[in-house]
């Protein structure tokens, strides 16, 4: 019984048995006798489930201790605690954040992380049948449940999946809110404000909320990306939030997101379909929410919260007016730092003398110029102040919605008007978003696939003319946005020859992005442009791990996971017989703690291995933490981690690295790989032996460091998504082996991406990059063959100078 869940309103210390002593967070060392100890604490963090090798798996969580006994010495202490196993899945499927745990049959580890998380220097460690964990559910609802025990065996896990798959949410009317909570509700916006940049690095959102209980509530959301705000697009849109927390704020409840915080947005129109706008993967459309989502917009029909006309086309405007509009994008150009132009069309025909704004050709992204009958359907909107910056994110070709857009009459000083322009423009009409989140003021790029997006369509191409497409088709297919998994390269390598600058064996004249596009697949292009944007912008998250064998790629382990096999590794060991062909000893390494007594680790060395320099030899290292392999590896240079299994050796599981060389460390491919403890095999003596013979004998498939990188690229005509893969070595002149290791390599690429992208710097700014691009086919996730690109034969000589080199247009 390793999770026992407890009747609602139960604490989990009623039902922990009498012989267990409770001990305080703070006072909790490596050295402490954990034999009938418990510690007690709320859940502020839940990590996700992370599955290793032969079914096994591992999930952390953070627990708050937030009644301190009497003895303590800290208040409010945290740590992780990290579960495995079985334990591990029924965790997962029956604790939530907020539940309160008491947990025993731990032991206690070093925490690898507690320079970053400022947490506990500790973790608390749970496996095998001694381990348990006590939960009770602080749910609001009066309904007692029957105490539900969850047990260690595949039948009762399966019933605990089944239970719990879909879990069910109780939800707290407006009404009945009560500060310092933290519930799930629902609710009608009848106000709201699209994310806008905050003072420090998330975007903020607001919102007003009602219910049946006609009560209004006040919600204010920080989220570091935009996908993971409210995707709210009218009044009378219904929203469900997950864990928010109540706080009064000027004499009212208010509601704030607190960790865990999801969100899901629906059409509050009668009769529109049940769609949710969500960035959640585990997001469940079951008749209970769409029940609900059906009351509230029946009740709020009969309130008149939604708004008779949802947005004002372009016939319809009036001077003066302030009103909404559903519009697509079709080019934008940069007016001055404050403003921005958007070129825009929901294919109506204004009836006022529409502004006339002048911009310079090579600024503009997007067509340039429309025929004469297109002209006379395109608005002009200036954007400015604070929606710049969201502006710069539009792409020619979204659909958007411009909220509290404003019709301006007459003659006014307009960015890129001369004055005889103005004087023969007097009785033009100007459409200005302003500054400000006021009155809902901003801009929101919607799906392509929502009913209102389907029904501007619709108008667009009633539309007469051959070249109405012009305005339609602007988008190209997107390229794929998996970083683990990206599309595979022709192989360009052997028709070209290299060279450290753009330089191929071909004749090809560089062409502007829009002819690229145009072409067919299969070519190579030169071109000349700037680097817009990259992603990843965390340059770390570039560094990758791939397998030449089944050309899969996936993400470098991080520490904590790392840290969380060794120790489960040591803890699991039990007595082992050493192979034929080796010699074991005994290697000393320093204490958890300053002050702490040396521990004595296992060792075993391959007898055909050893060489004059110690340092040199084939260790076999057994019952070490994280920590103190990274210590002994800065001694030696070949250190493989092993442990105990059915008496015999064998290695850790593949997500931790399987050799340690100095600050070097090599991964395996679990699909590829036939792992096991053999003797090696090296005639000539350890001095040969790289990483790639020593995988070779463990029966390891070798993942080779890579650099992943998408680049958006522009010129005067258009922009395009590259990757930088296969090239991207030579693109740095640095290996991804030395990036993975060596603090110098990772300056040079963020130097160099820095010269190129400078943070917080003008398109001016931007040097021009002479590039060579591959094109090509692929399929994405889904089966669907797309176009494209990826950056070949293309080097960095030298961080250019932040000045802008004559257009090449």
């Amino acid at each position: 019984m390793p999770v026992c869940v407890l009747s609602e309103g139960v604490g989990p210390g009623a039902q922990v048995p009498k012989h267990l002593t409770r001990i305080p967070i703070s006072v909790i060392t490596t050295s402490t006798d954990c034999s009938n100890k418990t510690v007690k604490g709320k859940v502020v963090r839940k990590g996700p489930l992370v599955w290793l090798a032969s079914d096994n798996a591992i999930l952390k969580t953070v627990i708050q201790e937030e009644d301190s006994p009497p003895d303590s010495s800290s208040q409010n202490p945290s740590i992780n605690v990290v579960l495995f196993g079985a334990l591990a899945k029924d965790f997962n499927q029956a604790v939530s954040q907020g539940d309160v745990v008491v947990a025993s049959g731990f032991s206690v580890g070093k925490s690898p992380t507690a320079s970053s998380d400022k947490l506990h220097p500790c973790n608390l460690l749970l496996s095998g049948d001694d381990a348990y964990i006590y939960v009770s559910h602080p749910l609001p609802s009066p309904d007692p449940r029957s105490p539900l025990a969850i047990k260690r065996s595949s039948a009762l896990s399966a019933e605990v999946s089944r239970t719990t798959k879909a879990p069910k949410y109780t939800y707290v009317r407006l009404c009945d809110l009560k500060a310092g909570s933290v519930v799930n509700v629902y609710g009608v916006v009848v106000f709201f404000k699209q994310p806008f940049k905050s003072r420090g690095t998330d975007f903020c959102s607001s919102l007003k909320i009602t219910d049946q209980s006609n009560q209004k509530i006040s919600c204010t959301i920080f989220c570091e990306k935009l996908e993971d705000h409210p995707r709210i697009f009218q009044i009378g849109d219904i929203v469900r939030m997950h864990r928010v927390k109540t706080q009064f704020f000027n004499d009212s409840i208010q509601l704030v997101n607190t960790f865990g915080f999801s969100v899901v947005a629906f059409d509050g129109a009668e009769g529109a379909p049940i769609e949710p706008r969500t960035s959640s993967r585990s997001f469940h459309l079951d008749q209970d929410v769409r029940r609900t989502v059906e009351e509230l917009r029946s009740w709020a029909v009969s309130q008149a919260f939604l708004p008779t006309v949802p947005s004002i086309p372009l016939s319809a405007v009036q001077p003066k007016a302030y009103f909404d509009l559903t519009c697509q994008l079709l080019a934008k150009a940069p007016i001055d730092t404050t403003c921005t132009l958007l070129r825009v069309w929901d294919g109506t025909r204004c009836p006022h003398t529409l502004l006339k704004v002048i911009v310079e050709q090579n600024v503009t992204e997007g067509p340039s110029s429309f025929s004469k009958d297109r002209e006379s359907l395109i608005a002009n909107v200036l954007i400015y102040d604070n929606h710049v910056e969201s502006a710069r994110q539009l792409k020619p070709g979204d659909f958007l919605r411009i909220y509290n857009l404003r019709a301006i009459p007459g003659s006014s000083k307009v960015p890129g008007l001369t004055s005889s322009q103005s004087e023969e423009e007097v009785d033009h009409l100007a459409f200005h978003l302003h500054g400000g989140t006021a009155y809902g003021r901003g801009i929101r790029v919607l799906p392509e696939n929502s009913p209102v997006v389907q029904e501007l369509k619709r108008v667009m191409e009633a539309f007469p003319g051959d070249d109405r497409d012009d305005f339609v088709e602007l988008n190209d297919s997107e390229l794929l946005e998996v970083w683990s998994t990206p599309p595979e390269s022709p192989g360009v390598g052997g028709a070209v020859e290299c060279s450290t600058e753009r330089s191929c064996g071909h004749d090809t004249q560089p062409v502007m992005l829009s002819e690229l596009k145009r072409s067919d697949p299969g070519r190579v292009h030169h071109v000349r442009v700037q680097l817009r944007s990259y992603e990843p912008r965390r340059l770390h998250q570039a560094l990758k791990l791939y397998c030449s064998k089944c050309t899969s790629m996936q993400d470098v382990p991080d520490d904590e996971l790392v840290a969380s096999l060794f120790s489960e590794a040591s803890r699991d060991s039990g007595p082992c017989s050493p192979p034929p062909w080796a010699l074991s000893g005994q290697v000393t390494v320093p204490g958890d703690f300053p002050g702490s007594p040396k521990r004595a680790l296992s060792v075993h060395l391959s007898t055909q291995l050893i060489s004059e320099d110690k340092t040199k030899d084939l260790i076999y290292l057994m019952g070490s933490t994280l920590e103190e392999t990274c210590q002994l590896a800065a001694g030696y240079q070949n250190i493989i981690p092993v442990k105990s299994s059915g008496g015999q050796l064998a290695l850790l599981d593949l997500s931790a690295p399987f050799l340690f060389r100095g600050r070097k460390r090599y991964y395996g491919c679990k699909r590829c790989s036939d792992a096991a403890v053999r003797e090696p095999s090296c005639a000539e003596g350890v001095e040969l032996m790289d990483e790639k013979i020593i995988a070779e004998a463990l029966g390891v498939q070798l993942l080779h460091f890579v650099l992943l990188m998408k680049l958006e690229l522009q010129d005067a005509t258009d922009t395009l998504d590259a990757f930088l893969w296969r090239d991207a070595e030579r693109f740095f002149s640095v290996s991804a082996e030395d990036v993975a290791s060596n603090q110098e390599a990772q300056n040079s690429i963020r130097q160099m991406m820095d010269s190129l992208c400078p943070p917080g710097g003008s398109t001016g700014e931007r040097p021009w990059m002479d590039l060579c691009l591959t094109e090509y086919r692929a399929e994405d996730d889904k089966g669907e063959s797309q176009t494209c690109y990826q950056i070949c034969h293309s080097t960095i000589t030298k961080p250019r100078s932040a000045r802008s080199d004559p257009d090449p247009a």
